[in-house]
Parts: structure tokens; C-alpha cells; sequence
């Protein structure tokens, strides 16, 4: 038994995008993980919390580079208003679009 050489080949669904009948749903402005950015930091649930190691050493970078001092006991949502005024003044962050 062989095979018709001018028939088209099998379509893999794997790869076929419009054989697949379960997508997955787009991701909302409610979920997406930019959605957290852009809240307010008085709206975080978490910003009372201690700044975490990552902003504290980014801060400690940009305050050097701002002639600033880092306060040691800054919440969350503290350190990331310091980090958005540093950026500011520094220059870093900033979109070159």
C-alpha cells in the first residue's frame, strides 16, 4: 500500500493554531502582572511591608549616583516612590523611546 505523493500531508494540531479548539484566555489588565505596576502604592496590600533586598540595592545605587542617603527602615511602598524620584534625578529608568 503505498502513498498518494500529491496529497497534502497530515496537519499536526500541535502546530496548526486553527485546529486547537481550547485556547487560552488573554490575560486582563486585572491579572497581567503589569497590572500591579501600575497601582498606586498606597493601593498595595503588601506596602507596608520592609522594603525588600532587591529595591534596597537599587536604591543604594542610585542614591550614590544622586549624592542621597538611603533611610534604613523605608516600607515597600516607600522605596519604590524613592526609586521613581531617583530615577527622575538620575536619569535611570528612563525610556529611550
Amino acid at each position: 500500500m503505498s502513498q498518494d505523493p500529491t496529497a497534502d500531508p497530515p496537519t499536526d494540531p500541535s502546530t496548526d493554531p486553527s485546529l486547537t479548539t481550547d485556547a487560552a484566555p488573554a490575560a486582563s489588565a486585572e491579572t497581567s502582572p503589569a497590572a500591579n505596576q501600575e497601582k498606586d502604592v498606597e493601593d498595595w496590600v503588601t506596602g507596608d511591608e520592609p522594603m525588600t533586598g532587591p529595591q534596597r540595592s537599587y536604591l543604594e545605587t542610585l542614591a550614590r549616583e544622586a549624592g542621597e542617603d538611603v533611610p534604613d527602615d523605608l516600607t515597600k511602598a516607600q522605596a519604590s516612590q524613592l526609586i521613581d524620584r531617583l530615577q527622575s534625578k538620575t536619569g535611570r529608568g528612563q525610556s529611550t523611546n
